[in-house]
């Protein structure tokens, strides 16, 4: 640990390059956790490890960078073992990385195209938790955030966002079962997170025509995910809207 003081918190963030990530991991650094920082971009990731420096100067290595691309999943096996051997546990994974997709009707998605969207919003989830659960479970308070979006769940989804909505509803599925399967740990809470519209790149490519002036920065929404990533944060297997700021539950089946 290079002669410092064991931080609070070790938090991995995937997608931490940019956004919601990027404004996240500096927001867990300023409530003095060890963010490990995941994103496919070195030379942003770099960026954002000289920021939270800056607000950590008391700290000599306060971040740890993490360059992958979430579809090489024996990557994400060896991030878990990596964690292990440095941390031996793991309290907070913030699963935001996501890929937009075409905006095609679905018969005109390329099946390239379809899988590369999959593996990184489903599969590099299921993934992570898989590698990540034995260090969440040596958290004295364990805690997981998905983003999510309210295109999985909008009975009124328009035409050609499926193949984004399909995979958030899936990621949605994935992480109440994963609340479900912990409800009775004495640590491990889960959480979606619907940002709603916010000022991102991901929103831009999506909405061209927007004006971005109208939209809430991702640095509002950050410290809400600090405080759900946080050991007095006790709820699981609910979606935390923020445009509404609410804790919704999902409709029990009929």
């Amino acid at each position: 640990m290079n002669g410092e003081s064991e931080p609070r918190r070790i938090v991995l963030v995937t997608g931490a390059s940019r956004g919601i990530g990027r404004a996240a991991a500096l927001a867990f650094a300023k409530s003095d956790a060890q963010v490990v920082a995941l994103a496919r971009t070195q030379g942003a990731l770099e960026e954002l490890d000289d920021e939270i420096r800056g607000l950590r100067p008391d700290v000599e290595a306060p971040a740890t960078l993490a360059p992958m691309d979430l579809r090489d999943f024996a990557a994400i096996d060896r991030l878990g073992e990596a964690i292990h051997r440095r941390w031996g546990r793991l309290d907070a994974f913030v699963g935001n990385a996501g890929q937009l997709g075409a905006l095609s009707p679905l018969h005109h998605i390329d099946p390239k195209e379809w899988d590369a969207v999959m593996a990184v919003n489903v599969t590099a989830n299921w993934r992570l938790i898989r590698s990540l659960d034995p260090l969440l479970r040596r958290s004295a308070a364990g805690r997981v955030a998905f983003i999510t979006s309210g295109a999985a769940s909008r009975a009124d989804l328009r035409a050609y966002w499926g193949l984004y909505a399909a995979s958030k509803a899936a990621l949605d599925a994935l992480a109440r079962t994963y609340a479900a399967e912990t409800m009775n740990t004495a640590s491990i809470r889960v959480t979606l997170v619907n940002p709603g519209p916010l000022r991102t790149a991901m929103r831009a490519k999506a909405m061209p025509g927007e004006d971005p002036t109208t939209l809430r920065a991702p640095e509002e929404l950050a410290p809400k995910i600090v405080e759900i990533c946080s050991p007095e944060w006790t709820v699981t297997g609910k979606l935390y809207d923020f445009p509404s700021d609410k804790l919704l539950s999902f409709r029990s089946p009929e």
